[in-house]
């Protein structure tokens, strides 16, 4: 179940406290076999919802914000239970220490407060969950399972400071932008554990920050690739691609690339679109279908109306357009380029510092920074 993510120390609590525990009757895990969610219930079919509860498979618990109803998925997940790999390796990166206080953003279901409240006692974790229905579901699971977190119903990107300093932080939400009261609140030598990428993908991947003998700023590394649900005060509105595209693609200035289409994107957790989106800012790429053979890359601008498409064609050599104040695909390809003559790094080898003024990152050396 937990993708062997799992290590010694945490067996006695993997076993004390299991994730079905925190799970509605209705849920829709990520059916691996049909690339979906599914609808499961436990009064309905108690043996399927068992086996994905026991799976190291992602559930969604929410969708739409709430607004959702009914059996069939709905249109954005909002809430979840991740992968039980995902959260052992998310907790390893956190490294707990006995005594250690935790501020947890993204309550979720509960069972990762749970986690860590057995392993730390429950006095020392707090927990803050942004929507009131899903903290108050959490709260009474904690309270029934028998380790009363305080769950705190408040927007987490503040952070929680009546309950600080904290000898660690994590999130279970994807960042954009990591904030700076989340270091203020983190005791010197302290670690930040967070999922963070930007705007141009989901390709995100966990930062590992330590805290400054100061306090005046966290920096480190990122432990590898992960994809979660955005923090909601740094969600996208849903982007129009007539607002961009107000004519013909062919109205775009059109060139070529050489390179192809498996080299650019790479494979779904592949370091290529986060490197890319770490050197192309304010951007966002959408990659649609293949159908015959040919796949579009679509890149639109989120502080102007600039736009570009690569045509992908198997066999082919790509073909691309592009319009507006910026030559996105231009921008996409140098940073591509650039990544390439790095010696294609991991996500391993990049990492992120965050101070009052902002957040840069950096590849190898944090003092060669770039704004991001």
């Amino acid at each position: 179940m937990s993708g062997g993510a799992l290590t010694s120390d945490w067996v006695p609590t993997f076993a004390a406290v299991p994730r079905s525990t925190f799970l509605p009757d209705l849920m829709w895990p990520f059916d691996m076999s049909e690339g979906k969610s599914v609808a499961v219930s436990q009064s309905d079919d108690l043996v399927s919802w068992q086996g994905y509860a026991d799976a190291d498979v992602p559930i969604v618990t929410q969708w739409d914000d709430g607004e959702h109803s009914g059996n069939e998925p709905g249109k954005v997940s909002t809430s979840s239970a991740s992968m039980p790999s995902v959260v052992f390796r998310m907790l390893g990166d956190l490294d707990v220490q006995p005594g250690n206080r935790v501020l947890e953003i993204g309550t979720g279901t509960g069972w990762n407060a749970a986690l860590l409240a057995h392993r730390l006692r429950t006095e020392n974790v707090v927990t803050v969950e942004v929507d009131e229905a899903v903290a108050a579901r959490a709260r009474t699971a904690l309270e029934r399972f028998g380790l009363p977190v305080q769950v705190v119903h408040g927007d987490g990107f503040k952070g929680y400071p009546e309950g600080a300093p904290y000898d660690r932080i994590i999130a279970t939400c994807g960042l954009r932008s990591i904030p700076f009261a989340w270091v203020q609140q983190t005791r010197p030598g302290g670690l930040v554990v967070a999922p963070w990428g930007t705007h141009y993908s989901n390709s995100d991947a966990v930062a590992r920050l330590v805290v400054g003998d100061g306090g005046e700023s966290a920096s480190g590394t990122f432990t590898g690739p992960v994809e979660f649900m955005k923090l909601r005060a740094q969600r996208l509105p849903p982007l129009v691609h007539a607002e961009y595209v107000t004519g013909s693609v062919a109205d775009g200035e059109e060139s070529a690339t050489t390179i192809r289409e498996a080299e650019f994107l790479g494979d779904q957790f592949g370091p290529q679109r986060f490197a890319i989106g770490l050197r192309v800012r304010d951007c966002w790429q959408v990659v649609a279908d293949k159908r015959d053979g040919a796949r579009p890359v679509w890149f639109y601008g989120l502080s102007d109306r600039s736009w570009a498409c690569a045509m992908f064609r198997d066999g082919d050599t790509a073909r691309v357009w592009q319009l507006g104040p910026r030559r996105l695909w231009d921008e996409a390809e140098a940073a591509y380029r650039w990544w390439e003559g790095k010696g294609k790094p991991g996500h391993e080898r990049f990492g992120l510092t965050v101070t009052a003024e902002g957040q840069t990152a950096w590849l190898d050396d944090p003092a060669d920074t770039w704004s991001v």
